[in-house]
């Protein structure tokens, strides 16, 4: 499960739309008037910038990305004649590099991230060779037309014809723009998200002729949002768990910080999660953890929860008493106990065969006996969580205080049974029994 959570429009928006506004804002509305010099500084420095974190960071996809707008920028503006877009090369160069650059963007994005391994580096660059000899060979002197899979009008529309992107490349951005959308939505990361506004950027430079200042400048901004993307993503991994896509523990101790004079602390254990990984192994453990934390993803009562540990699990609540967050801590129990999932074709590690016998081979005397066929289970798993609540009191002040008395109350649930809810003080036991009848 992966979860990008800082709100659905603030996901869309931040920082890829923003930075795509603030170009449109300040190249079409002519605010700031922007020396040419400038716009250089600017596109060299995204790039470099761009390659760079792309290395550091073992993000192939983005380097990829960034090297497909750049070496299509600079063929575009090889090509043409004078900085203008007039029949010949220049004019096929656009229609040719317009085409593919959305078709980089739909393989790069659906490619695996693969890290700076020979084979994977190999393949993509093959894919540019290959891309920059068709331009070369389509772009040669003499030519005033380019083939007609990248200047066919398959629509006889005015506002399509209207339009500098010739219709084969506009379906192409179509496409890449639903790929790249759904992606996001499947996947919620800020790399995906920062593909699609790079795209709308690649797009309004073409839209803008991809020459001189303006369409440098949007071209750049492409980058620029990559870039971006690449420290947002950074600094997600930092502070969210993989696995389960809550906040993890840096982000635990950052949020302790800006906690209040009263406060909630929940501390939440899986139970017998050890025997789960034993008998299932740890695929199925990981499924485990990502459904106990889909359920505690949507804790309500003002709570939020975060991974501290390898099956365990805190939640905050901010300005909240103990008293008041107990009911839906009963809910979250409730819904976790009843939650279950089918393990399918998961042979149990008990049962595993453990290899041939080594003492039969040094005799040589038996023949050797075939394994038996492993157990497959098909079972319901289900699991269950105890829980630890504790709040500043008397004795207890400071969130260091309440974090381990509310991890003695885990304990003591541990030891009372399991499944189950203590507070930090036992003469509250009476909210968790009420909280339980209610």
């Amino acid at each position: 499960m992966r979860v990008y959570n800082k709100g659905l429009l603030g996901a869309c928006l931040v920082p890829g739309g923003v930075l795509l506004l603030l170009a449109v804002a300040t190249l079409q509305g002519g605010v700031v008037p922007i020396p040419a010099q400038a716009v250089d500084f600017y596109y060299y420095t995204v790039f470099v910038a761009g390659f760079l974190l792309a290395w550091r960071f073992h993000s192939s996809r983005i380097m990829f990305v960034l090297l497909t707008l750049l070496l299509g920028h600079h063929a575009i503006e090889f090509f043409s004649t004078g900085g203008r877009l007039v029949t010949g090369p220049g004019h096929i160069a656009f229609e040719t590099v317009a085409l593919l650059v959305p078709v980089n963007y739909i393989v790069f994005a659906v490619a695996k991230e693969r890290g700076f391994s020979v084979p994977a580096m190999a393949s993509r660059l093959g894919l540019l060779f290959f891309e920059a000899v068709l331009v070369a060979v389509i772009c040669r002197p003499g030519e005033s037309h380019g083939p007609w899979f990248v200047r066919a009008a398959v629509f006889d529309t005015l506002a399509l014809a209207s339009m500098r992107i010739p219709q084969p490349a506009l379906l192409a951005f179509m496409v890449a723009a639903g790929v790249l959308v759904v992606g996001f939505l499947l996947r919620r990361a800020p790399v995906e998200h920062g593909l699609v506004w790079s795209l709308a950027a690649a797009f309004a430079g073409f839209c803008t002729g991809a020459l001189g200042r303006v369409g440098s400048a949007y071209f750049a901004t492409a980058g620029l949002i990559l870039v971006a993307s690449l420290v947002e993503n950074s600094y997600f991994l930092a502070y969210h768990d993989e696995l389960t896509g809550l906040p993890a523990r840096r982000a635990f101790n950052d949020a302790l910080l800006s906690l209040e004079s009263f406060f909630a602390i929940a501390m939440v254990d899986i139970d017998h999660f050890k025997n789960v990984n034993d008998k299932y192994g740890h695929d199925t453990g990981d499924q485990v953890l990502s459904m106990v934390a889909s359920r505690l993803g949507h804790i309500s009562s003002g709570g939020r929860a975060y991974r501290v540990g390898g099956e365990e699990f805190a939640i905050l609540f901010p300005g909240k008493m103990m008293k008041d967050v107990l009911p839906e801590l009963e809910r979250l129990r409730v819904v976790v106990s009843e939650s279950s999932f089918r393990v399918r074709g998961v042979p149990e590690r008990r049962s595993s065969p453990r290899g041939p016998d080594r003492r039969q081979e040094r005799t040589g005397r038996s023949k050797p006996r075939l394994a038996k066929p492993t157990p497959m289970s098909a079972e319901q798993l289900s699991v269950t969580v105890s829980i630890g609540v504790a709040e500043p009191g008397s004795g207890i002040s400071g969130f260091e205080a309440v974090i381990q008395a509310a991890d003695k109350a885990l304990y003591r649930a541990k030891r009372g049974g399991r499944n189950r809810i203590e507070t930090a003080k036992p003469s509250n036991l009476r909210l968790v029994r009420r909280a339980a009848s209610s």
